[in-house]
């Protein structure tokens, strides 16, 4: 991209989760997600409502994984994604907020 012109700030690395992967892999990626920081590009993880959530929990269906949509946006912010693709908003980002005051043991970010 970066060769066709594309400004390096405009690119991020997205692993694509689900993206012909077993439920499996995409647990190992998740859970070796910082991995991919040696790139040098910004991380985006897309795993809401993912079939691997709802293989986790037995089956359940879509709309049923919200919980475990936030669990794993959180975790995957912990282990190094900038950017989390989320449907259910609110819920996510208050799970950020209290990792990111828990992380840096302060209320209120920086601002930019």
């Amino acid at each position: 991209l970066m060769a066709a012109g594309v400004a390096a700030e405009r690119v991020s690395l997205d692993p694509g989760f689900g993206f012909g992967k077993t439920p499996d892999h995409n647990l190992t990626m998740l859970n070796r997600l910082a991995e991919f920081q040696r790139i040098g590009l910004p991380l985006l993880a897309g795993l809401s409502r993912k079939s691997t959530l709802g293989a986790v929990l037995g089956g359940k269906p879509p709309a049923e994984r919200v919980t475990v949509s936030v669990a794993a946006a959180l975790l995957a912010a912990e282990r190094g994604a900038f950017i989390v693709r989320v449907h259910d908003v609110q819920p996510t980002l208050e799970a950020i907020q209290l990792w990111w005051a828990m992380r840096h043991e302060r209320v209120n970010p920086p601002m930019a």
